[in-house]
């Protein structure tokens, strides 16, 4: 499996390069881009992170007092905007409430103990969880989407019904645990899924893993 899995890396990444992702000026926009990323597309993000810029409010305090229902407005674009406004108060509640809003403090914290704490928060489940610990806290922990679901079903690596723990664990028992290769394949996943594999009228006939 370890073999075939580094293969499978080894042609995405020759075919598409390096992503740079996760795209953010600071730790905490990977965060907040995290939470608002829940069913819609990055685009859509950007344009919310763009807003509460321009209002110059992107900033944990500011966030943190800053009233839902602006907050709602300010990521409109986002959609489901008053339930993602409520998470995000959700996140920030925690994160004074446990971390006095230091990203530092955070960071420090034992990876399984702060997934758990995150997995907590009303708002967050594991593919958000898992993308604050890769993308935003440099932790070893590898995030599964619907891509990377999609693309191991296809390639008949995993079962239709497999667990998100049991994908996740396909990677993290076979692969070094590191963060660079964590997240350089999970983007590559992605980018796969968005141009390839995708969930209507796959390009299976030009897919690099042909």
């Amino acid at each position: 499996m370890t073999r075939k899995l580094n293969l499978i890396y080894n042609k995405l990444y020759t075919r598409f390069g390096t992503q740079n992702w996760w795209p953010a000026d600071t730790t905490f926009e990977v965060i907040v881009g995290a939470i608002l990323t829940q069913n819609t597309n990055w685009q859509n993000v950007e344009k919310a992170i763009v807003n509460l810029k321009q209002y110059r409010l992107f900033s944990p305090q500011r966030l943190y007092r800053l009233r839902k229902e602006k907050l709602a407005a300010l990521i409109k674009p986002t959609g489901y905007y008053n339930l993602k406004a409520k998470r995000l108060k959700e996140f920030l509640n925690f994160f004074f409430t446990f971390y006095k809003g230091s990203i530092e403090r955070m960071s420090l914290v034992n990876t399984e103990k702060l997934r758990q704490q995150l997995l907590s928060v009303r708002g967050i489940g594991p593919e958000t969880a898992d993308s604050i610990l890769l993308y935003a806290l440099e932790k070893p922990v590898f995030v599964v989407d619907a891509y990377t679901r999609r693309i191991l079903s296809r390639h008949h690596f995993i079962k239709d019904a497999a667990t998100y723990k049991e994908i996740q664990n396909l990677f993290m028992k076979n692969l070094k645990k590191s963060v660079k290769l964590f997240n350089e394949y999970h983007a590559l996943l992605v980018r796969l899924g968005k141009d390839f594999c995708l969930k209507n009228k796959p390009r299976c006939q030009i897919c690099p893993l042909r």
